[in-house]
């Protein structure tokens, strides 16, 4: 049985490699190239290895990398920060044996982490480590619409981007931007547990009936926290330009609050504040007749 880290680590390796040209390593392109990247023989050369055991380690065969290999391809590969520790993650996982599958309680959010999403003055919402939404605040409510009209199972941020019964909102131009933090979200998750039901299911699911998320997840990005900014159209307010940043929560892996604010005194700001006030009039006079 191929190692279930030794594959992620494998897949990582290719992905960082099909996205270097020769020119970024001050190699000389040569005649016709079949891949779009690096050749394999090219990074093992950068890296310092053979070019038979660099093929081993992207075809997830039984390799276990030193610390001294892992530095060498990240050198070679210009990886950042984060996509280094992402490496070495993934390595020293598969240089141990294949684990026998962990206890896999439901994810819960802790009555404090409640309370305190009820008292935000600004739309938040908790999510599990497969991006799963767990709970959110009546702000939250007002941006996104009500979550409660959707099955548990289907309460999740990735399955929701790529719903093509939903909205437009693919039109945005920080769509992608987004889809992509979610996507390298999922994959730090994925780098902790490979063989998660929940992680399975969802790209499965999404890789099936999504060109668009088969293309963004064969990039194989990776994001531990995530900010940015992000365009809400809303018909009652118009245009909401909104910042989000994600902060993690107490657990091994826990879950993260995800928040939006607006500048204070920003006109972002009032159309935050008129939002919040056609949902409170909604909540007084009851729900509003369908259409409206």
């Amino acid at each position: 049985m191929t190692h279930p880290y030794a594959r992620e680590l494998g897949d990582f390796l290719r992905a960082r490699r099909s996205r270097l040209r020769p020119a970024d390593v001050g190699l000389e392109p040569g005649g016709r190239r079949k891949v779009t990247g690096l050749r394999r023989e090219e990074l093992a050369l950068l890296a310092g290895l053979s070019t038979d055991y660099y093929q081993r380690m992207e075809q997830g065969r039984e390799v276990r990398p030193s610390d001294s290999v892992l530095d060498a391809l990240a050198a070679a590969l210009a990886l950042d920060d984060e996509e280094r520790r992402h490496l070495f993650t993934l390595a020293q996982a598969a240089r141990r044996p294949v684990p026998i599958p962990a206890d896999r309680e439901p994810e819960r959010v802790p009555d404090s982490t409640r309370r305190l999403l009820r008292v935000l003055a600004t739309p938040a919402v908790v999510l599990g480590r497969h991006l799963d939404l767990l709970d959110w605040n009546p702000m939250a409510e007002a941006l996104l619409g009500d979550p409660d009209g959707y099955p548990p199972e289907r309460l999740n941020m990735l399955l929701l981007m790529f719903d093509d019964t939903l909205t437009n909102d693919r039109s945005c131009p920080d769509w992608e931007q987004q889809a992509l933090d979610y996507i390298g979200m999922m994959r730090a998750a994925v780098a902790t547990d490979p063989t998660h039901p929940r992680a399975t299911a969802i790209v499965g699911e999404l890789s099936i009936r999504s060109a668009e998320f088969r293309r963004l997840w064969a990039r194989h990005d990776v994001r531990e926290s995530v900010r940015g900014t992000k365009t809400f159209r809303i018909p009652e307010v118009g245009d909401l330009v909104l910042d989000w940043d994600s902060y993690p929560l107490p657990g091994n892996p826990g879950p993260m609050m995800l928040v939006w604010t607006a500048e204070p005194g920003s006109p972002n700001a009032d159309r935050l504040h008129l939002l919040a006030s056609l949902r409170a009039t909604r909540a007084r006079c009851g729900p509003a007749a369908p259409g409206q």
